[in-house]
């Protein structure tokens, strides 16, 4: 087991030596940290798998095929040789509780999912995987960690995937757009404008949208806005200023996106993370 539990303010982090062990005896090691709100882990690739579960704190995670958003409550398994970072974007003096489990490739988990566009997922933790979290990161006995590490694998291989990716397709043209509408989801400009801006036609990006992402371009800026409504609402912005901020027509319509989404409205989504 690796256990540590940072109360530095530095922003920049190394990931854990617990990612690099390949040691089929000790399956599922555990690391915990403590960051502060801006924090980044910079790109970077390990053997073993990772769950990364935000216990507190929200948490953005970048791979080449896509941007992972994980509230508090969830965790995200990124499988392992995925060259990935990771960044807290909490509100100022929030910051972020991060509890790691890191699972040796003798171990695959998930294997749907390995090499695929989707290779990493945003996974709810239920109860029993974070109260195990939890112990294996303070427990030293092999033999407990052991016992423990089976259920933990047990349960991260049948945790259903939550709807917080946003795929960023492969093609240099669909790249660079996906890249500046994530760093500007309320950009309101058609189509048409923003393809010329890039290089291609219309008909290409649609294309290439719903090839490459599995959306169309409007379904595609649709989730854009949401994932980053999430992060508002989790910095505490109310729904009328999300949806007026990130171009819904009104409050309602980004209620109604919302819970299409989702499954429920925004505050109460919030509530039952």
């Amino acid at each position: 087991m690796t256990k540590d539990i940072a109360d530095s303010p530095q922003l920049r982090f190394d990931p854990s030596g617990a990612a690099y062990v390949l040691d089929p005896a000790r399956p599922v090691l555990a690391h915990g940290r403590d960051l502060a709100a801006g924090a980044h882990v910079a790109p970077h690739a390990h053997p073993r798998g990772q769950l990364l579960w935000a216990a507190e704190g929200l948490l953005r995670l970048s791979a080449d095929d896509g941007v992972w958003l994980v509230p508090p409550g969830f965790g995200i398994w990124i499988p392992g040789g995925t060259r990935h970072e990771m960044r807290v974007v909490s509100r100022p003096g929030t910051g972020a509780r991060t509890r790691n489990l890191y699972v040796d490739p003798s171990c695959p988990l998930r294997p749907g999912a390995q090499g695929g566009a989707q290779g990493c997922e945003v996974l709810p933790v239920a109860p029993l995987l974070r109260e195990v979290i939890l112990r294996m990161v303070e427990e030293t006995d092999p033999a407990r960690l052991a016992r423990l590490g089976a259920v933990a694998l047990d349960e991260i291989a049948s945790a259903p995937p939550a709807p917080l990716d946003l795929p960023a397709g492969h093609d240099k043209r669909l790249r660079r757009l996906t890249a500046h509408l994530g760093r500007n989801p309320a950009d309101p400009r058609p189509l048409p404008v923003l393809a010329a801006e890039v290089g291609a036609s219309p008909r290409t990006l649609a294309r290439l949208f719903r090839a490459e992402t599995g959306l169309s371009f409007r379904d595609w800026r649709v989730r854009v806005r949401l994932l980053a409504a999430v992060g508002r609402l989790e910095r505490g912005e109310s729904s009328t200023t999300i949806a007026h901020s990130l171009g819904w027509r009104s409050p309602s319509a980004f209620v109604a996106a919302f819970r299409s989404h989702f499954g429920s409205p925004p505050q109460s989504w919030l509530r039952g993370r």
